[in-house]
């Protein structure tokens, strides 16, 4: 499935990698958050090479609904009862930094991409208590919140939280301008990482630093990633025509749905699960169903689906990979929020790889340790890897090359699945999502 980013945007393609090289950086991953670290590394001065499995933008990047926006679900409210006040405006100030960022670079750099200021809402058709009580704590986080009881959605909501001042754009017009003058080989896969050496399917490159920004890291030691992350899938139908709204939206209540525009078109999003864990019925018709009764003029005129990486407390890991590894990095873990994250991300980094610190490096650092955020999320998920892992011991399992845990048939998506960790396989075997980072033999 092409999502409309893919089928309205071009980008250049690159050669892939010929031969072993050096350079001072290597950046794994084309997308939002490879692309702007090598961007921002580059601007310091820094020699940087960016690697891609596929093309530029063609992982998460060009599945994303593309909303620039601090406001991230009711997060504010969580995060000062959790990691404390301080660290929750640092992680809303980041955030909020970068939706400015990505609108100067724009002016500055003259980008087409379809780049609109809106406002962004979070709605309930249910309650306003809890709406209440998030823009109380983002505002008083220094974020532009404000609750309001109206909204211009085709139906009545009991309240919502209003942040002014974000965006939307077309993510791959973004990425096909600010990836133009980068050094990015394309269709080169990295099979693994040895110390300064980036081994890859088409040569080695040494580099003093190398940065994961391949959605999910496939280095399982040191790190560990696999056992503090999960990934997470949701769905977006496209519809046409729908009146433009004045905002972007995000329904707050169970089984609940955004909305944002694109010209005359329609983006809306829907469903949240752990990938490999089914929902009983295909949310696209559920959508399909809800489309019809709120649009009814409207035709569906695409469908696909995102996949997102979360971590146990709901805050990125940006920063060193592990203390065993200080020139390797990672950006990964940004839930449902890849856009203000990915520009987050490249902003820290790219100041940590030349030598500066930032006031956000302890609240994104992948070292932290918040166990009263992350308690419950880690014996949740952790219960349902060791169900994965146990099932791939079984006689006759298709597993996944990663860790082995059994796949599951997505017969939504026509693909399998690792309930595990998130990787992805089509039909025939071949790799469509890490982190496993190979294939599995012909399925019949």
């Amino acid at each position: 499935m092409k999502s409309i980013w893919m089928e309205t945007a071009e980008i250049p393609r690159r050669n892939p990698l010929t031969g072993n090289k050096r350079t001072e950086v290597v950046v794994i991953g084309g997308g939002m958050a490879g692309i702007l670290t090598a961007f921002y590394l580059q601007r310091h001065g820094v020699h940087v090479v960016v690697l891609e499995a596929n093309r530029i933008g063609s992982g998460q990047s060009g599945f994303t609904t593309a909303k620039i926006t601090s406001q991230h679900n009711l997060i504010y409210s969580k995060l000062e009862k959790t990691v404390g006040k301080e660290a929750a405006r640092l992680y809303g100030k980041a955030n909020q930094l970068a939706v400015e960022e990505y609108g100067k670079l724009i002016k500055k750099y003259s980008i087409q991409c379809h780049y609109e200021q809106k406002d962004a809402y979070l709605y309930s058709v249910q309650e306003s208590e809890k709406l209440l009580k998030e823009a109380e704590t983002a505002k008083r986080l220094g974020l532009p919140a404000s609750f309001v009881r109206e909204t211009k959605l085709p139906f009545r909501v009991h309240g919502a939280v209003r942040f002014t001042g974000q965006a939307q754009f077309n993510p791959l017009e973004f990425l096909r301008d600010v990836s133009a003058g980068l050094t990015v080989y394309e269709r080169t896969r990295v099979l693994n990482v040895r110390g300064n050496e980036v081994v890859t399917d088409r040569g080695v490159i040494k580099a003093e630093k190398v940065v994961f920004a391949s959605h999910y890291p496939f280095v399982n030691v040191p790190g560990f990633y696999f056992a503090k992350m999960y990934q997470d899938k949701s769905y977006v139908m496209e519809l046409e025509p729908v009146d433009a709204l004045d905002g972007m939206y995000l329904g707050v209540d169970q089984k609940a749905y955004s909305f944002r525009n694109y010209g005359d078109k329609l983006l809306m999003g829907y469903g949240s699960h752990r990938t490999g864990k089914l929902p009983d019925k295909n949310p696209f018709i559920t959508m399909k169903q809800t489309a019809e009764h709120i649009f009814p003029q409207a035709k569906e005129m695409g469908r696909w689906t995102a996949q997102d990486c979360k971590t146990l407390d709901g805050i990125p890991y940006i920063g060193t990979y592990s203390s065993l590894r200080p020139d390797w990095y990672v950006a990964t873990g940004f839930g449902k929020w890849g856009m203000s994250s990915s520009m987050a991300a490249a902003k820290i980094l790219s100041m940590q790889i030349t030598g500066k610190r930032t006031p956000y490096d302890a609240v994104f650092s992948p070292q932290r340790h918040h166990l009263k955020a992350s308690a419950m999320e880690f014996m949740s998920h952790g219960l349902e890897s060791v169900k994965g892992l146990t099932a791939g011991a079984m006689p006759g399992a298709v597993n996944c090359p990663h860790l082995g845990c059994r796949l599951v048939w997505n017969r939504y998506d026509k693909r399998w699945e690792c309930p595990c960790h998130g990787s992805g396989f089509e039909i025939n075997g071949k790799i469509c999502a890490g982190p496993a980072q190979r294939s599995i033999p012909f399925i019949d």
